[in-house]
């Protein structure tokens, strides 16, 4: 039986620096770009969807073109007069910053018209970060959380990756806030500890999971850049996971979203949570290797 990895949130203009100094457009987003990796490293069994809002614009359209051509499902509504954001990444010994410009994208209206997740069944996933969050206002925050409660009544899996992004929220406390409420829905939590550290004040990834576990969440896998994957499921024992050492970090531009795409792919089809973390790994292993967001990347070993 097909499955379906659904990914909601805002896909971008990205303008990435080449070798050459010039910058290169494409396109990208992190809920976005962890449907890309999900398809290009899972079976036939696994349906990818990504849902967001674009603009009537030729750009939109040509990213329409885009995620259909990547063999993701493009569930896009249309919004007339607006566009799709875009950001610019600047890149310094293999680390990353980034400039935005997205503050009247198409994506922030993404929940309108909806009364229901469309084509989810018992079984299926439904992953959103704290950036999803971050770009709506407060009604349609809300809607978006009223249609996860409708989708999780019926089966479905809800995953929240919370991407901490402090400059897309307006108060420190209130992204606190409402991270921690939507991981108190969730079923799996993939938090990245040097985020956690700085916004939650956590000592270690061990911290990290116990205050999700806390919070509700029945699955939670901290990812911590270099350093050690730690999990846990259910009532099993924290599992720890030690990554691919890499001889030259280039870009690590969504690497996170790779990890989730990799995990994700492997924890549907069945794997371990230990074989899902390590399948995780070796994607952003790969990612991390070459520059951009969305790099060919090979099929994890497990």
């Amino acid at each position: 039986m097909t499955r379906t990895l659904m990914t909601i949130g805002e896909c971008m203009v990205e303008m990435a620096p080449g070798e050459d100094g010039r910058f290169a457009m494409g396109f990208a987003g992190d809920m976005f770009n962890s449907a890309w990796y999900a398809r290009q490293v899972a079976g036939d069994g696994l349906r990818v969807a990504f849902l967001s809002a674009i603009g009537d614009d030729a750009v939109s359209a040509e990213m329409e073109r885009f995620i259909r051509a990547a063999g993701v499902e493009p569930l896009l509504s249309v919004v007339p007069g607006k566009s799709v954001g875009l950001y610019l990444i600047s890149l310094k010994d293999g680390e990353r910053s980034f400039s935005y410009w997205r503050s009247d994208s198409a994506a922030r209206r993404l929940t309108d018209g909806l009364d229901r997740l469309p084509g989810l069944m018992s079984g299926d996933w439904v992953l959103i970060s704290g950036i999803t969050l971050a770009i709506l206002d407060d009604d349609r925050r809300a809607r978006l959380l009223g249609l996860l409660h409708e989708a999780k009544s019926r089966g479905v899996q809800i995953a929240l990756d919370p991407n901490i992004r402090p400059r897309l929220w307006t108060d420190a406390e209130e992204m606190r806030r409402q991270i921690m409420r939507k991981a108190a829905l969730s079923d799996l939590v993939l938090p990245s500890f040097d985020d956690e550290a700085i916004h939650f004040g956590d000592a270690t990834p061990e911290a990290t999971l116990a205050r999700y576990r806390a919070a509700g969440a029945a699955s939670v896998v901290v990812k911590n850049g270099a350093g050690p994957v730690v999990g846990s499921e259910g009532t099993s024992r924290t599992v720890t996971v030690h990554p691919p050492k890499i001889p030259a970090v280039v870009d690590t531009t969504a690497a996170g979203d790779a990890f989730n795409g990799g995990f994700l792919s492997a924890f549907m089809a069945g794997a371990s949570l230990t074989d899902s973390i390590q399948a995780g790994c070796d994607v952003a292993a790969q990612v991390i290797g070459a520059r951009g967001a969305l790099v060919p990347v090979k099929r994890s070993r497990t």
